[in-house]
């Protein structure tokens, strides 16, 4: 039992486990057209922006048949980035932001930061589990994985569900050639243990339903929405254990 309505706006951590976010898709797509003038092109299937000198591209296809949402695509080098549609809008609005200033294009640089971490030292920082050979990382819960795969054409991968559940599941492949800061962008934003804003139907049933996240109303009269969700967050002392009976 839940005391959230459908459309109540919540506050949602980890990020992995909040579902798309579809309200915020403008965040990806408006300041390519409107801070760096990418050309945008619309038919019913997909959007399509393509960088002023046409060496990259984003696609939107809400449609697409495999779940992919979103492809972005250099020239030369070449290399592609795919994300599927469950995947948190956030992350892929950090990587859509940030990459007018990796492929040169420096305007509006203050306003935009670019994560300086490595792959290695975001996971520390966000209590992932490291494999052995620094070749994959893991959510401390398990849902979540990264994986380094450097094999031609294949770079860096993220995968996700919850307990094999329908609707939890998504994905992110970058090549690897796709730049570093780049996946560090997408994985920094991924991680962070800042909740995000969404619609309580918008949340995996899985995520909301097995308690595999923490949520918490998005506006709190008594404290801070998002005091109140760190507050959620601290682990509560189980009670004491009683002492044996004596016979």
């Amino acid at each position: 039992m839940t005391d959230f309505a459908p459309t109540d706006r919540v506050l949602v951590s980890p990020r992995y486990l909040a579902g798309a976010g579809t309200d915020k898709i403008p965040d990806v797509i408006g300041p390519l057209v409107h801070l760096f003038d990418w050309r945008a092109e619309q038919n019913p299937q997909q959007v399509r922006l393509t960088h002023p000198q046409g060496t990259a591209a984003l696609e939107f296809t809400p449609e697409s048949p495999d779940g992919l949402w979103w492809k972005i695509e250099n020239v030369e080098p070449h290399w592609q980035i795919q994300i599927s549609r469950q995947a948190p809008i956030e992350a892929v609005s950090a990587v859509a932001q940030s990459l007018p200033q990796l492929l040169g294009d420096h305007r509006h640089a203050g306003q935009i930061s670019i994560t300086t971490l490595s792959l290695r030292e975001i996971a520390v920082t966000n209590r992932w589990v490291r494999a052995p050979d620094n070749s994959a990382y893991s959510s401390p819960d398990s849902h979540c994985s990264v994986h380094h795969r450097p094999r031609p054409g294949v770079g860096w991968s993220f995968e996700h569900s919850v307990y094999d559940g329908f609707d939890t599941h998504w994905s992110a492949t970058f090549t690897d050639a796709v730049p570093a800061p780049l996946v560090a962008q997408f994985f920094s934003h991924l991680a962070s243990s800042t909740p995000v804003e969404r619609q309580y139907r918008e949340i995996p049933f899985l995520s909301r339903d097995l308690s595999a996240a923490i949520i918490t109303p998005a506006h709190s009269a008594s404290l801070g929405a998002h005091v109140h969700h760190a507050l959620a967050q601290i682990p509560q002392p189980r009670p004491p254990a009683a002492p044996p009976r004596r016979p």
